[in-house]
């Protein structure tokens, strides 16, 4: 999945050095794992979806020798179990799981970095346990206002990828695409698998085919293996479906004022499509004192070059 000039800006290739689970219900149970120096600056990653769930090279956005990372599949995400489960599956569930994983682990406090959804849960934990957060960098910046999504899922992006926009459409009956973000929960949902997977994988090739600024038919073909599209499309549908489960619409950036004292970076590529740069620009407008870094040659993935070559930088300057 990473192209040659962001695999040489990355980290070399490491193992983790712990691997396990946390039971954090009687439901839910996580994978996490820990990698790099034990002894070193506490670190932990947020993957995006919610439902996208661990790839190696997100260990390798840190220097190994300084830091100890630690990465954990969210709530129905990668090998956390069940499987794509919706049930007690919401953004205060996982603030409250990076707390018992933080506690599990004896770590008083740590550095937060985060990547699209990633961005907007480790907002929402810095925000509702800023004295755990010594540093939050947060990349292809997503705050889950309704705008933001519609743009998205319903209208907006559609218009630079008319193309792909058709493949995300297909599995949606005509009378039904004026709400497609009530429509594809149904299918999603339903009790067919042909239905489930089919609309799992239109939804996650809409996200595959606009995420990096050169497309990437590898990136494709990886989100439409259903083990990756189904836990991505549900449980992206099924937060959007509740905005996130925030109180209000401007929550996380009324919520700023709260982590104000906390070393920040604000990362997004200039051609995000997914997460265009206005959201980073509106979170830095609220928290002036972040570092914000608009990548002029990259889109949203957090894997190209020029994104790659930010978030390293960033680790570096808090190592």
């Amino acid at each position: 999945m990473t192209n040659g000039a962001a695999a040489a800006a990355l980290y070399p290739e490491i193992e983790p050095f712990e691997t396990a689970t946390l039971a954090v219900s009687e439901m839910h149970t996580l994978y996490y794992e820990r990698c790099g120096n034990p002894d070193g600056r506490a670190a932990v990653f947020l993957h995006g979806g919610p439902g996208g769930g661990l790839e190696p090279e997100y260990r390798r956005y840190f220097d190994p020798e300084a830091y100890h990372v630690v990465l954990f599949d969210q709530r129905g995400a990668g090998r956390s179990t069940p499987h794509a489960e919706l049930r007690e599956n919401t953004t205060w569930h996982l603030v409250d799981d990076m707390e018992r994983l933080r506690e599990r682990l004896g770590i008083s406090s740590w550095v937060v970095l985060g990547g699209s959804w990633g961005s907007t849960l480790g907002l929402a934990y810095a925000e509702t346990h800023p004295d755990r957060v010594e540093g939050l960098i947060v990349r292809g910046i997503f705050l889950g206002r309704e705008h933001e999504i519609r743009w998205l899922y319903q209208e907006g992006a559609s218009a630079l990828f008319p193309d792909a926009w058709e493949g995300y459409l297909a599995p949606i009956p005509r009378a039904e695409r004026d709400d497609l973000l009530s429509a594809y929960p149904r299918r999603l949902t339903s009790d067919v698998e042909e239905v489930r997977l089919e609309a799992a994988k239109a939804w996650s090739v809409w996200e595959a085919s606009i995420s990096k600024l050169r497309p990437d038919p590898d990136l494709v073909d990886h989100l439409s293996e259903p083990h990756q599209a189904l836990p991505l499309a549900r449980l992206e549908c099924h937060y959007l479906l509740h905005r996130c489960f925030f109180d209000t619409d401007t929550q996380l950036l009324d919520g700023v004022e709260t982590i104000a004292r906390i070393p920040g970076t604000i990362v997004n590529g200039r051609y995000d499509v997914v997460c265009p740069p206005r959201n980073a620009w509106a979170l830095h407008r609220a928290w002036p004192a972040a570092e914000l870094d608009i990548v002029p040659d990259a889109g949203h993935s957090g894997l190209e070059p020029g994104i790659v070559a930010a978030l390293v930088a960033a680790t570096d300057r808090l190592r």
